[in-house]
């Protein structure tokens, strides 16, 4: 294929902007990231460096049921307007997952809001969220109030300030790498 060839860009890329909060509550690489629609719609989906698509791991549980009184499976909304959607904060848990090794993640909603939908396809097909987490396998859908659409990305990374927060990352694990082997030779 020549240069002058270039590969379409996917709907995702086409149509969403990508936005990203790392480390939620100071869990380091739970990393989410928020696909943005012109139409103010957000799509939240785990970022490619979340621990769950890392290493081979499979997901044991997806569960929408947040506390006693609240399952986010019982949202419903209607109308044009989509009256009766939960509303959410940024900080809200939209699931909790756990994986085969029994490490448990809360996904967040990143974002304020109201809750559109929740992805049911992903309790009876997990595998969606390992192989598809920015199309089949998202999370949520959320819908930004209107007044507060053009702030609800204060506070999150664009694409480039989340690839520089990956570097740093980078740079951080090889400094410990390199201080792990001189602490190990000094033995």
């Amino acid at each position: 294929m020549e240069d002058s060839e270039k590969k379409a860009p996917s709907v995702i890329d086409r149509y969403f902007t990508r936005w990203y909060r790392t480390d939620l509550k100071g869990k380091v690489c739970e990393d989410h990231c928020i696909l943005q629609h012109s139409n103010r719609i957000c799509v939240i989906t785990l970022a490619e460096t979340h621990p769950i698509l890392q290493n081979g791991r499979k997901i044991k549980n997806i569960n929408y049921q947040i506390s006693d009184g609240c399952s986010r499976l019982k949202n419903k909304v209607s109308g044009k307007s989509k009256r009766g959607g939960q509303f959410l904060t940024e900080f809200a848990p939209l699931c909790r997952i756990t994986c085969t090794d029994e490490q448990e993640y809360t996904i967040f909603s990143c974002i304020r809001g109201r809750l559109l939908e929740v992805n049911e396809a992903i309790l009876n097909k997990p595998d969606l969220l390992l192989e598809k987490p920015s199309t089949e396998g998202y999370i949520a859908v959320i819908l930004p109030k209107f007044e507060e659409s053009k702030s609800i990305t204060e506070g999150l990374l664009t694409r480039e300030q989340y690839e520089e927060v990956l570097m740093k990352r980078n740079q951080q694990e090889s400094l410990a790498e390199i201080n792990l082997h001189f602490e190990a030779a000094d033995c």
